[in-house]
């Protein structure tokens, strides 16, 4: 068997062979514990007759540990000076193939119609870099492709928004967009210390269990989102203020009362008082009442 990647021994070993230096614009961290890979792969349920499709695979350490664990990954890196060192640090597992590729851009359903027919359930995972772990996320989430679930790792205040409550600090449009595709759960708090090179804050794994259909009824998604980041656009702002600035103007004001007194809601309240039933029932009145 090779000598396991998310050592700290082994990813120094790869990185110096390759001449590697970090890149601090893609948000570059990689993990060196072997232990909490496996947490990782725990956490995702995933099982040998799966398929993975790995965002972010950095040197392998992660990649290393699905290969083990499933039946085909699917991984996709955006740093083209990452491909050779991949190339090579894979070559021992013949069921993972390398993408040099943005997963923004990347045609997902096209890779799991051409690549993953074979394998009973598909789970997202990665590690998601600060700058586009939303963007990620949302996309993967609003594309509503056959997946059974995700596991990203991600910067721990990230992960508090997704998870949060209504009524706390952290709850906003993130929250609301993420358990309204999901059933977000965090597994488990990763230190700062457990990386190379160390990030500035702890992170945490997050599991998305995704839901076959969404926990409250709109008519028209789209609008309900929209009502939502409207409702959140000033934190310290009541919902009325919120939704006339950003979504009605002051000469609506008249319906965008009745629309709030028929979705039982009042004015005074702020964004994250409001649970995502309210907001549904908020955004259907809104459709009725404002042309």
């Amino acid at each position: 068997m090779p000598r396991e990647i998310a050592v700290p021994s082994r990813t120094k070993e790869i990185l110096e062979e390759h001449g590697f230096s970090f890149k601090k614009s893609l948000g570059q961290n990689f993990l060196i514990d072997r232990n909490i890979l496996e947490k990782i792969v725990s956490a995702a349920g995933a099982g040998p007759e799966d398929g993975v499709i790995e965002i972010g695979p950095g040197i392998g350490g992660l990649t290393e540990q699905f290969a083990k664990a499933v039946k085909q990954v699917e991984a996709f890196e955006i740093d083209g000076r990452l491909i050779p060192v991949l190339q090579k640090t894979m070559m021992p597992y013949s069921n993972v193939r390398i993408w040099h590729e943005d997963i923004l851009k990347a045609d997902l359903e096209q890779v799991l119609h051409e690549y993953m027919q074979e394998v009973e359930d598909v789970i997202v995972a990665g590690n998601l870099p600060y700058y586009v772990t939303t963007p990620i996320i949302m996309k993967l989430l609003e594309q509503r492709l056959p997946l059974s679930r995700m596991v990203f790792m991600m910067q721990k205040e990230v992960a508090d928004r997704i998870a949060a409550d209504p009524g706390s600090k952290n709850y906003g449009s993130l929250s609301i967009a993420a358990q309204y595709f999901s059933v977000p759960v965090k597994t488990m708090i990763v230190p700062k210390t457990v990386f190379v090179p160390k990030p500035n804050v702890d992170s945490a794994v997050v599991r998305f269990d995704l839901r076959k259909s969404p926990p409250v009824h709109v008519e028209e998604e789209a609008h309900f989102f929209q009502v939502v980041k409207a409702a959140f656009a000033q934190r310290r702002k009541t919902i009325w203020n919120n939704l006339q600035h950003n979504l009605t103007g002051r000469e609506q004001r008249e319906e965008l009362a009745a629309a709030l007194q028929e979705a039982e809601i009042d004015s005074g309240r702020r964004g994250e008082s409001l649970t995502m039933e309210e907001y549904a029932k908020l955004s259907e009145a809104l459709r009725k009442h404002i042309t």
